[in-house]
């Protein structure tokens, strides 16, 4: 479902990707791109690099589908070598991802494991470090959302997970990456606009985004004296695997994006631009910053 052209190839925005009706996808959590109808585009054949990460060293969670896949694919095509963290049960997508950054010159080094498991994130910054020979970008993008109705149906089990793996493993891991980051590198977490504009069956999913935010603000002010800026990016409805695995009820996946004043949910490929500002000395003026990719549902 890729398009055609290149993202610097003027076009209407609202055309410029499929938008509803999609038909019901039910996947096992916590899904494969390549079993999505459509196909998410990750920038596989549109994505062209300009050499803003030439040198760099960038681990990157949830690089096997969805946004962490697009962000891995155009860090990779801007000259940055790239740690690809996953689940082990999603080997299937990483491998494309693996193939796809070597393709375009860059290291590819592929560490599976669960961040929500505190040693493995030690175990993960340690092992990107080793194998890359040293660490300038930590993006957390690897999230857990699953849609529960009710707070009377929302267990404890599922509402530690989901804190688990979306804000205990990005503080892990930005503990952990922290005094290996040289002046000039970065941090860039993945909030939502859950964090502002909360669904209410994604309770947990929701109070996760809102923790992110505000970490990615204190976390800012707190390094920016040792020359390590931190910013987020806030994505809209984005078509990517969490949706049809559990992240949406499937008649909701159906007109998944109509909500948004574009009219159609936003692609991963879409989003790798932002991350590739903030990872670059093009950003060296922003920190504490959270950028909204949403398709015109505004952040406040």
């Amino acid at each position: 479902m890729a398009p055609t052209v290149n993202q610097y190839s003027m076009q209407d925005p609202t055309k410029q990707y499929p938008g509803p009706e999609f038909p019901r996808q039910p996947q096992p959590a916590p899904g494969l791109a390549q079993d999505m109808k459509p196909k998410p585009d990750h920038g596989e054949t549109s994505y062209q690099g300009l050499g803003r990460l030439k040198g760099r060293r960038a681990l990157i969670t949830g690089a096997d589908s969805g946004i962490g896949r697009a962000v891995a694919i155009a860090f990779a095509r801007e000259g940055a070598d790239v740690a690809l963290n996953y689940l082990p049960s999603e080997e299937k997508d990483a491998r494309e991802v693996v193939k796809f950054v070597q393709e375009a010159g860059s290291k590819a080094v592929a560490l599976p494991g669960d961040i929500s498991d505190e040693s493995f994130c030690r175990q993960l910054v340690q092992e990107s470090v080793v194998q890359l020979g040293g660490l300038d970008i930590l993006v957390n993008v690897a999230g857990k959302q699953t849609h529960v109705d009710q707070i009377a149906d929302l267990t404890t089990e599922q509402f530690e997970a989901t804190f688990r793996t979306n804000v205990f493993a990005m503080f892990w891991l930005c503990k952990a990456a922290l005094p290996h980051l040289p002046p000039g590198a970065t941090i860039i977490n993945t909030t939502s606009i859950q964090s502002y504009q909360p669904s209410p069956g994604l309770l947990d999913y929701a109070s996760t985004k809102a923790a992110i935010t505000a970490f990615t603000h204190a976390l800012a002010k707190q390094v920016i004296g040792q020359g390590v800026r931190v910013n987020a990016v806030a994505p809209g409805p984005i078509w990517t695997p969490l949706q049809p695995s559990g992240g949406q009820p499937q008649e909701k996946i159906e007109k998944f994006g109509a909500e948004a004043p574009m009219k159609r949910p936003g692609q991963p490929a879409e989003l790798a631009p932002i991350y590739v500002l903030l990872a670059s000395q093009e950003s060296s003026f922003v920190t504490g910053e959270v950028y909204g990719v949403t398709g015109g549902n505004h952040l406040p």
